[in-house]
């Protein structure tokens, strides 16, 4: 059996997104209306700003006691995401994700339009064992590159 894409494996196959000058609180309004963790941060017509994510709201909005009718996303915003093409393997995007920590991809078709966010709740159950042994070969090799 093949391995699905991140294309093929994500729910909602549009984009989910704002501009920079939205506020904290209107993102939290929109990823809750559409049921998801993140939103994409766009300057129009549909350029990356970067992305805010549920963990982004946590971590530099409430943790910090900022009010989030006031603070604009620019201001809680991961800049410049890393993005995975739509045929990228499950697999692939997850080892990503383990290695730099990251729970969401942006996917960017290859004449740059932007096509949904890949998130780990995306990958799971199928491809996470895969990518598991997959990161853990790669840290076994850089471990024995010094």
């Amino acid at each position: 059996m093949a391995e699905r894409t991140v294309f093929q494996s994500i729910p909602h196959k549009h984009v989910i997104s704002l501009g920079q000058h939205a506020s904290a609180y209107e993102a939290a309004c929109v990823m809750t209306r559409a049921n998801c963790g993140s939103i994409l941060v766009l300057e129009p017509p549909d350029r990356l700003l970067g992305i805010v994510t549920e963990r982004d709201v946590m971590t530099r909005l409430v943790a910090r006691g900022l009010d989030p009718k006031s603070t604009r996303l620019a201001d809680i915003m991961t800049a410049k995401p890393i993005c995975v093409p739509p045929t990228m393997p499950v697999s692939d995007a997850v080892v990503i994700m383990i290695e730099r920590g990251f729970r969401h991809l942006p996917i960017q078709a290859p004449d740059g339009r932007l096509l949904g966010v890949f998130s780990a709740r995306d990958a799971l159950p199928r491809e996470i064992g895969a990518a598991l042994s997959q990161a853990e070969f790669h840290e076994q090799v850089n471990d024995a590159l010094g």
